[in-house]
């Protein structure tokens, strides 16, 4: 029994003996995959995938190096070719135009020509014919229903930028009721302001007395005092107007629904702009300060508030949720199919 006790014991400290190299192989190999380094490009075979390695921390390491390669390849290509357009100087070839998607957008029929006859037509009968040949001046109306802190201080700071408006909040009358009203009274543009949960996230903008009546999505609101490094508070001198990219047709018509918001002689010594810049179908609205430092110079101070708008509808007439007659509605699913086409802008 004694033999049988020494045996199984030395039989256990062989198998231990055994068993060790294979667990110090493990850890071994454990290092090596830790620390293995990524092959070269030439040990990939043709046509392989690293999505096609099944374990993911390799996987994640090739495809670093992968990246890493990629990055260096282009750093090189980019210094070689500096350095050939050095050698050439003046004879060097024009710098490449980088593709984007607003250089690379579709282009729309409804591209408005100003030489073209039947545009100049359009403008000459159009609702805002009597603001462009000064027959009228803007006064405007804003409104909101039961509106909260932001919705308030936005309603009147916009009431600062826009001269000659009015903050009458409605408190839960129709809008129906109120057009008439505004029409009476001699006003030209109706703002209403919506809200939802305590911040805006819609404005209206109906031009009276027959339309048309534009929605948009708001968002990116900040006010005057949420603006870093803004200027102080805007004076009552009538700001100029910066109009950017309203090319189509219903751009056109946008761009001139606003234009009609301000009176026509802007007064420059109050040196205030505001600035509807078109962007991919995003409407910026940004109100700046300007000073002349130099004659090669000019520094600008952001006043507010700024916003940001997106087009949802453009209605005939005045506002008519029910029975009104739509010129343009978004269909998200039919008109965002491709990324290069736009609504507002075209080449």
């Amino acid at each position: 029994m004694e033999k049988t006790g020494g045996s199984r014991k030395k039989s256990l400290k062989c198998k231990g003996a055994t068993e060790e190299p294979q667990e110090a192989a493990v850890v071994k190999d454990g290092a090596t995959e830790s620390e293995v380094q990524p092959p070269k490009a030439s040990a990939f075979p043709p046509g392989f995938s690293i999505s096609e390695i099944k374990n993911k921390q390799r996987r994640h390491l090739m495809f670093t190096w992968w990246k890493q390669q990629q990055w260096k390849e282009k750093l090189a290509a980019k210094k070689k070719l500096k350095k050939e357009r050095e050698a050439l100087g003046d004879k060097a070839p024009p710098k490449p135009i980088p593709k984007t998607i607003d250089n690379q957008r579709v282009y729309d029929e409804t591209t408005v020509d100003p030489t073209d006859e039947e545009v100049a037509y359009d403008e000459a009968t159009d609702e805002f014919a009597s603001y462009f040949n000064r027959q009228t001046s803007p006064k405007i109306l804003i409104t909101s229903d039961r509106p909260h802190g932001r919705t308030v201080r936005l309603c009147e700071q916009l009431s600062t930028v826009t001269p000659n408006s009015h903050v009458y909040y409605r408190r839960g009358l129709a809008l129906k009721k109120i057009i008439p009203q505004c029409i009476s009274r001699d006003f030209t543009d109706l703002i209403v302001i919506n809200e939802d949960r305590k911040t805006p996230n819609g404005l209206i903008l109906s031009h009276l007395p027959n339309g048309p009546t534009a929605h948009f999505k708001m968002s990116s609101v900040r006010l005057h005092k949420e603006i870093k490094r803004r200027g102080k508070d805007p004076t009552e001198h009538i700001p100029e107007i910066i109009l950017n990219n309203f090319t189509t047709r219903l751009g056109h018509s946008i761009g001139r629904m606003f234009a009609s918001l301000f009176p026509h002689n802007p007064q420059f010594t109050g040196r205030q702009v505001a600035t509807f810049h078109n962007q991919r179908d995003y409407i910026f609205f940004r109100f700046h300060r300007y000073i002349f430092k130099s004659e090669k110079k000019v520094g600008i101070q952001e006043i507010g508030p700024r916003f940001t708008l997106k087009l949802r509808s453009l209605q005939k007439g005045t506002f008519d949720s029910k029975y009104g007659e739509y010129e343009w509605v978004h269909k998200p699913r039919e008109m965002d199919t491709s990324r290069r086409k736009f609504h507002l802008q075209s080449n």
